[in-house]
């Protein structure tokens, strides 16, 4: 069914618990899962202050390829096929969405999973959500996994 299996992965705790349901979906499928870290370049030089930009995408591409390689260790650990991606971000009108959606088109995904934080209301509204995009858009079924304990207490 599910053959080719998009994972959105940030090291954020729900990034981690979708990651888990890819690895286990893919396990009962004999799929591959794709785990995509997304450097989002775009604000960082808009942004960056008296920080030298690229030494802060050195250090968040370090980071991307750390948590890459997490990822490849859990889906070792299930025995299933794992291709890790970095992508980057380098035009500026892309958003993290964007890039996750491209990819998932490039790879021809059948499922693409990732965490959501469960933002509602006002918060939401301010900070929008790459979950909801992603799903808004998706050519492919999306799978959102909330973050445990992620229920927000008087939303707006």
């Amino acid at each position: 069914m599910y053959q080719t299996i998009l994972v959105a992965f940030d090291g954020s705790s729900s990034s981690k618990l979708a990651l888990k349901q890819a690895v286990g979906l893919a396990a009962l499928t004999k799929g591959v899962v794709h785990p995509i870290y997304v450097l989002d370049k775009t604000p960082i030089f808009s942004y960056a202050g008296h920080y030298d930009p690229l030494t802060l995408v050195d250090a968040l591409r370090k980071e991307g390829e750390s948590l890459l390689e997490e990822a490849q260790q859990a889906c070792s650990a299930a025995g299933v096929t794992c291709h890790p991606d970095l992508v980057e971000s380098n035009d500026p009108s892309d958003d993290v969405a964007q890039v996750i959606l491209r990819h998932a088109a490039q790879i021809h995904a059948d499922l693409l999973v990732m965490g959501t934080h469960g933002r509602r209301g006002v918060r939401r509204l301010v900070i929008g959500s790459v979950a909801e995009r992603v799903l808004r858009f998706s050519q492919c079924p999306v799978l959102l996994i909330r973050e445990e304990g992620a229920q927000e207490a008087g939303a707006v």
